[in-house]
């Protein structure tokens, strides 16, 4: 059996819940619902038992069911489900059953709740918490997204100068899908010169130019699985204020990478980054956090920000490191890492240096 839908089957029987009903039609997007069946579909319902467990999918996707989630028995979707979920609760001995209250839309919810003969419980994201620690094979996918990436990138890198940012983005995602990406992991981001100060800027027709910062911010998806990196080069020999928040930004990272190790918090690992470019005054210049989780969704718990949640790192976590300085007039700097937790620190799945670099 599919160890995600074991240790969610086991997290309900401990929960008191006869069962779960994940939702996950074209509206609503299917991460959970794949990390439990393996179904990489466009539109499917779950439901799931303590011991039994069916997918609920149109005739677009019956067979592909079948091949993708062969732990769970296919069902043809009658309409929106709700007499499928019936007739399998009513059969089945399921009286307590669970739903993403944070996920269901409301109009959706009040049929389910009008017509479903069930006591509801909200599962409060119970399946984003068994996706904080990845498996084996999960962070194996990460890791091979990670390469292509890196790869792509080193490809290209030695051409950018006299280029459009958006002939760069380009170059880098054509790349990434020759080397076997199923997709990009988010619209990638080209920054050059004083636009470097944009921390989300989009390409443009820019023509990067000698002797300046341009960061780039790039992924992979293998297998619905992401990949999420940060390298900030130079052109040609750069002034000495840049030169200088590259070096901050650069020991800030080595040090919110210092603090991913089990026991720690996400939290501590901002606070180690956000001292360093704190101390030397560039505190205002950084404003978002300094990581995020990276799996199944580019953006995922635990996130590394001030203030948010209480979580701790376990091995197998994985978590971003990618500080930054933004100059508005004059450029910036962000240098980002994935990671995996490991039983002695942490492990870079990403995997170009980020020293100083003039291409």
């Amino acid at each position: 059996m599919r160890m995600q839908l074991a240790r969610f089957q086991r997290a309900l029987r401990e929960r008191g819940l006869d069962g779960a009903l994940i939702a996950a039609p074209e509206s609503m997007g299917g991460v959970n619902a794949r990390y439990l069946s393996g179904f990489s579909g466009s539109s499917a319902y779950l439901l799931i038992g303590l011991e039994n467990a069916w997918i609920l999918v149109d005739f677009r996707y019956w067979e592909q069911a079948a091949i993708e989630s062969p732990d769970f028995e296919v069902v043809h979707l009658d309409g929106q489900g709700i007499g499928n979920v019936i007739h399998l609760c009513k059969s089945q001995d399921i009286y307590c059953l669970g739903f993403e209250e944070d996920k269901v839309p409301v109009q959706i919810w009040r049929r389910w709740n009008e017509a479903i003969p069930v006591v509801w419980r909200p599962l409060e994201r119970m399946v984003e918490r068994l996706r904080l620690v990845k498996t084996t094979e999960e962070i194996a996918l990460i890791r091979e997204a990670a390469a292509i990436a890196g790869d792509s990138l080193m490809e290209i890198l030695p051409n950018i100068v006299g280029q459009r940012e958006t002939d760069v983005a380009f170059e880098l995602e054509w790349a990434m899908r020759r080397r076997g990406a199923e997709a990009l992991a988010f619209p990638t981001i080209v920054a050059s010169g004083p636009r470097g100060s944009l921390p989300h800027a989009q390409p443009t027709s820019r023509v990067i130019q000698p002797g300046e910062l341009v960061t780039l911010d790039f992924g992979a998806r293998v297998s619905g699985y992401h990949s999420d990196e940060t390298v900030t080069v130079a052109t040609a020999q750069v002034s000495r204020e840049l030169s200088h928040i590259y070096k901050v930004v650069a020991e800030a990272q080595a040090a919110g990478i210092a603090a991913v190790k089990p026991g720690n918090s996400p939290q501590e690992v901002d606070a180690a980054a956000r001292a360093i470019i704190g101390a030397a005054g560039y505190g205002e210049a950084f404003g978002h956090g300094t990581g995020h989780g990276v799996g199944l969704e580019v953006h995922e718990d635990p996130y590394a920000s001030p203030g948010v949640g209480d979580q701790v790192f376990e091995v197998g976590m994985t978590i971003t490191v990618e500080p930054g300085i933004y100059l508005p007039g004059v450029g910036g700097v962000r240098l980002e890492d994935t990671l995996v937790v490991t039983e002695s620190g942490c492990e870079r799945l990403t995997r170009v240096p980020k020293h100083f670099r003039v291409i």
